[in-house]
């Protein structure tokens, strides 16, 4: 007779809003003159330290250098803290989550002079 082994629940994957600073980096694809740049991310996972991480990895895959990841949390966790969130932005969290992926929706370069 085999033991029943106690079923792990599966946590549900759900989209978590991320702001990225990566910093230079060969080959990162960053414009002439760059220092660095800020990634507004929609990434899913089961909590958003699963997340981060994959953020990081895909973006370390891309030749991006990440220096701070900066969570906003959930959709519903956005809404409840008062944030306006534009249907296109709601486009791209449903589009993470259905494809269990890392979407970088902005980025934004920074330079050292005006």
């Amino acid at each position: 007779m085999t033991e029943d082994k106690p079923r792990k629940t599966k946590r549900p994957q759900e989209v978590y809003t991320l702001l990225v600073q990566v910093g230079r980096k060969s080959g990162d694809g960053l414009p002439k003159g760059a220092t660095g740049a800020a990634l507004m991310v929609y990434a899913s996972g089961v909590d958003e330290d699963e997340a981060v991480r994959e953020t990081v990895a895909v973006l370390k895959q891309a030749d991006l250098n990440p220096l701070d990841v900066t969570g906003y949390g959930t959709l519903q966790e956005r809404i409840d803290q008062g944030h306006e969130i534009a249907d296109e932005e709601r486009a791209l969290m449903d589009r993470a989550l259905a494809e269990n992926a890392v979407i970088v929706a902005q980025m934004t370069p920074f330079f050292d002079k005006p």
